[in-house]
């Protein structure tokens, strides 16, 4: 059981099929869920939080149906949405108390928590002046506390960095990454920004046109595609480049000792280290081409096929 299951997902809004056909399961400790407008981000997180109802397939959330058990799901779910949605004139523990009571905590212990939430973001300091006076850095931490208040399972974060100066939103990336490190929490990032996926994800869901484009664990797809190399070395390169051609590569060389090969499958850097300490050549530097979730992303939009997957997911 993933953290969202997804079996032939389909959502049909003003008669429109929004979401079509989605399978995958997502197991990742933070999920950043990314496409170009349109692409049905939206209509899937307002799925998960049981606003729309699926016209064919299923949704779950740790195990649980979407439209089914819908109330048992918010419960265990923070959402910060994107578009601010405060009651203006209450203070920031106020707030965060009434959100966290609408989520099923007593009073007394909703008001507990609404303080240690909004210290935990850094506004202990502004949470009895009205939300409507803070800046929006500030509004953006207290969306973040309300979602975080009631101690959920799943946090879902719609564009989190909307809006913020580099400072601010660095201070909300800091944030994600301490919730993502402390393990109790699983999160759901939506984001047109690839570098707040980048820093703060471990899987992508990718889609296109209502449909996954690709669904995938990062890393595994860096690794997947690390096939280019640049080195530097001192010695008998010509000889050390003859015999690395000789393990399949492609290699070209260059003045001051640098070469540039593309690896194929079966080799690794550790028999390039094997080749030049038997020939007495000093690899002074390797650098390893990593895709860019920039990369990810793109071949996603240029695959026409429909979902790419790479991973266990």
């Amino acid at each position: 059981m993933g953290v969202i299951d997804l079996d032939g997902l389909e959502v049909r809004l003003a008669n429109r099929i929004v979401l079509n056909n989605l399978t995958g399961e997502l197991q990742g400790q933070a999920i950043g869920l990314l496409g170009p407008n349109g692409a049905g981000k939206s209509t899937l997180i307002n799925t998960l939080l049981g606003f729309h109802f699926p016209s064919k397939g299923t949704a779950r959330v740790f195990g649980l149906d979407t439209h089914n058990d819908r109330a048992r799901i918010r419960g265990g779910i923070g959402y910060m949405p994107e578009n601010d949605s405060f009651i203006g004139n209450m203070s920031g523990v106020r707030f965060v108390r009434y959100m966290a009571e609408l989520a099923g905590l007593p009073s007394g212990v909703a008001l507990e928590r609404a303080h240690e939430a909004l210290f935990y973001v850094g506004l202990g300091e502004v949470r009895y002046r009205k939300v409507n006076t803070y800046s929006l850095g500030m509004k953006q931490l207290v969306k973040l506390a309300q979602a975080l208040a009631h101690g959920p399972k799943l946090l879902i974060l719609d564009e989190p960095t909307n809006g913020l100066d580099p400072v601010a939103r660095q201070r909300m990336i800091q944030l994600i990454k301490d919730i993502r490190k402390e393990g109790s929490i699983r999160l759901l990032i939506s984001s047109h920004l690839l570098p707040d996926v980048d820093e703060t994800c471990d899987e992508v869901l990718i889609l296109k046109n209502g449909r996954i484009a690709s669904l995938c664990n990062i890393e595994e797809e860096r690794r997947s595609n690390r096939s280019f190399m640049e080195l530097e070395t001192v010695g008998a390169t010509e000889r050390f480049s003859v015999s690395i051609r000789g393990l399949g590569c492609e290699c070209a060389t260059f003045p001051g000792g640098r070469i540039k090969l593309v690896l194929p499958n079966h080799v690794e850097a550790r028999d390039l280290y094997v080749i030049a300490s038997e020939q007495g050549v000093q690899i002074r530097r390797l650098n390893q081409r990593r895709d860019s979730l920039e990369d990810i992303f793109l071949r996603a939009m240029d695959n026409d096929q429909g979902r790419t997957a790479h991973g266990s997911l």
